[in-house]
């Protein structure tokens, strides 16, 4: 996307709901904006794809899916997805905005972290990626731009140590290492941070992220990436050939254990690094506390004299502070930045259950004469061995417990289960399922039983039930319109057999199976008939013919006639009704059902003999019948013709002879 589009989306609504407000960064596959969700009234980021991108069909599809997983992935670490679509044909998703800097940001202000802020913001990344490992995710794009240092309430960035980190792009990392090189046949994917077997045989897993997380390391400690060539492909080989070299042979002074973690991530055989990010995370923590017991070391140490004192002059030890590496403040870590994996890790608290943070060493010493200042190097070190073993007893068991088996229950009784053993509960988004009822707990994380920080957040996803959609209305719509009604649904549409209509005009649905507002599972079939238009016969006006000219122009048509004789007071043979109306439009061989009259039902002559012809003539006008008198009308009736009893038919002439 050039600039001249980028600006003008500042300002434009997307999707009726998402203003664009300004625009925050471009990278090589999208553009990031900061918008505002008009309908829930927050501030989001919303990234849309390059045109250049939109067009690589498999790009898209598989940026699409995986923008559907991560909107699955519930981290406090991951950069939430909440929505997407397309704007013109370009694909976009909506995220959560982070308020901060990215850490590429602060490596280009400060160039380089020291030991503890660059374990803290380790710690917080690899949590986030273990959580897509856990869910079989890769996220293939680590590096500091895809990581976001979030600011404090008040604003600004706050002690590294406490801030917020969350990591961004798993699923256009994803939609990226679909097509693995570009139309140059160049390596898509950031080189400084690539591991060996991606530039080898584009093989991607889990162990390819720690390798990444390995060199952000390297970065965060030196202020500079380990290789480095005119060419990109020339940097990408360099990680194939070579060891990265320890971040104490650029930076002098760093302790060794950081050497050996670097070596350990970024190990160039994919099988000799720790197996995932939540496997490298569990020794990034071993090595934060190994930091601290190398400063209580020292802190001990240097209250050594350089020299006894008199012979009988006594000393008195000094207090010893335990030096942690969490920070230099006494203060836990804000509400607004605590993270479960730290929720019972404070900055300079005593470790329950180990020894105390600051412990005199009670007692005076008397004279030690030339023993003195052996007995009290190793008091200091009886006491450091003391503070190593309290540390690792809570680093490795003391803080942890195991979380309960909440997967079964309800949301009440998993909120009960969790507060009874003193966790926070969290409902993260829920999950469709087609054998675990509504609102019952799905899944967990950390999952039941798993060693876990005491006093911790559990997060867990609630079923949605099975998962069901149901048939749009779309009988009246145009068939473009009904199929993408249909599709967006989660069904698939099928056009069935068109249907001729006088009413419904020419590509617009008639009909639709199964019925609207019917509930289907995702990938069912709707069957559409749509309207051919009106049919190419008109039906003539056949009512009031004889059946015989009727049946004949019908047959020239080249319609069908079905005719059914039924009682009237029309004539015999007359057609009196047809289906369809006339002027309805019909096809060639359709059935015209024509109702044809039997005539009028016949009439019994009464008997009027000897009657008055006055008289006479009433009862038979009475029965419908005509009477004509003959010679004397007003004498009495000597001769009827037809004979009484006679059928005939109504209005029959009967002749009466009066004398």
């Amino acid at each position: 996307m050039d600039t001249t589009v980028a600006d003008t989306l500042i300002g434009t609504t997307i999707d009726g709901r998402y203003r664009i407000t300004g625009r925050v960064a471009r990278g090589g596959m999208a553009t990031v904006y900061t918008a505002v969700d008009d309908r829930l009234e927050r501030t989001v980021a919303l990234k849309i794809i390059h045109p250049s991108q939109a067009t690589n069909v498999h790009f898209v599809d598989r940026f699409t899916d995986e923008a559907k997983t991560i909107a699955r992935l519930t981290h406090p670490n991951v950069v939430a997805v909440y929505d997407q679509g397309r704007h013109q044909g370009l694909p976009y998703l909506v995220m959560e905005f982070v308020q901060g800097r990215t850490l590429r940001d602060l490596l280009t202000q400060r160039r380089r972290l020291n030991p503890v802020e660059a374990l803290a913001i380790l710690e917080q990344m690899l949590a986030a990626i273990a959580a897509a490992h856990r869910a079989g995710l890769v996220h293939r794009d680590v590096k500091p731009e895809n990581v976001l240092v979030a600011e404090a309430p008040s604003g600004g960035i706050a002690n590294l140590v406490d801030s917020v980190v969350k990591v961004a792009d798993f699923g256009l990392a994803r939609a990226v290492e679909a097509s693995a090189t570009d139309d140059t046949g160049q390596l898509m994917a950031t080189v400084a941070y690539v591991a060996p077997e991606l530039v080898t045989d584009g093989h991607a897993d889990a162990r390819t992220d720690v390798y990444s997380a390995g060199i952000v390391l390297f970065e965060m400690l030196t202020g500079r990436v380990p290789y480095d060539g005119d060419e990109p492909v020339e940097v990408a080989w360099q990680h194939v050939d070579n060891d990265v070299p320890p971040p104490s042979s650029i930076v002098k002074g760093l302790p060794t254990v950081l050497d050996d973690l670097v070596a350990r991530a970024t190990r160039r055989d994919p099988g000799a690094r720790p197996t995932d990010a939540g496997a490298l995370l569990a020794e990034v923590q071993v090595v934060r506390d190994d930091l601290g017991a190398a400063n209580v070391e020292t802190a001990l140490l240097r209250q050594v004299p350089a020299r006894p004192p008199a012979a009988d002059a006594t000393a008195l030890v000094p207090t010893v502070t335990t030096v942690f590496p969490q920070g230099t403040h006494g203060s836990t870590r804000p509400t607004w930045a605590r993270l479960p994996e730290q929720g019972a890790r404070g900055h300079g608290q005593r470790r329950a259950g180990g020894p105390p943070s600051a412990a005199p060493v009670g007692g005076l010493i008397g004279k030690l004469g030339g023993d003195r200042r052996r007995i009290l190097i190793l008091a200091a070190v009886a006491l450091m061995i003391l503070t190593v073993i309290g540390s690792t007893w809570w680093v490795t068991l003391g803080r942890y417990t195991d979380a309960p088996q909440l997967v079964g229950g309800t949301r009440a009784q998993a909120e009960q289960a969790a507060a009874s053993e003193g966790f926070e509960l969290r409902v993260g988004d829920g999950a469709f399922s087609e054998n675990v009822p509504k609102d019952v707990v799905l899944s967990q994380d950390p999952p039941a039983s798993e060693r876990v920080i005491k006093g911790g957040i559990l997060t867990v996803s609630l079923s949605l039930g099975p998962e069901r959609y149901p048939v749009p209305d779309i009988v009246g719509m145009e068939a473009s319109a009904a199929r993408g009604e249909i599709e967006g649904s989660k069904l698939k549409f099928k056009e069935g057999t068109g249907k001729y209509s006088d009413t419904v005009p020419q590509g617009v649905v008639i009909s639709v199976d199964p019925k609207v507002a019917a509930q289907l599972k995702p990938g069912s079939t709707v069957t559409v008939v749509i309207s051919k238009g009106r049919a190419p016969i008109t039906v003539p006006d056949f009512k009031g013919k004889n059946i015989n000219d009727a049946r004949g122009q019908a047959q020239q048509l080249g319609l069908s006639v079905v005719e059914q004789y039924t009682d009237s007071d029309q004539p015999a043979d007359q057609v009196i009704e047809q289906s369809p109306k006339p002027g309805t439009g019909a096809e060639k061989d359709d059935e015209i059902k024509l109702k044809v009259s039997k005539g009028p039902p016949l009439v019994n002559v009464p008997d009027v003999n000897n009657q008055p012809c006055p008289q006479a003539q009433q009862t038979l006008q009475a029965q419908n019948l005509r009477a004509r008198l003959d010679f004397n009308p007003n004498g009495t009736v000597r001769i009827q013709n037809p004979a009484p009893g006679t059928q005939v038919p109504p209005q029959t002439e009967v002749v009466l002879t009066c004398a």
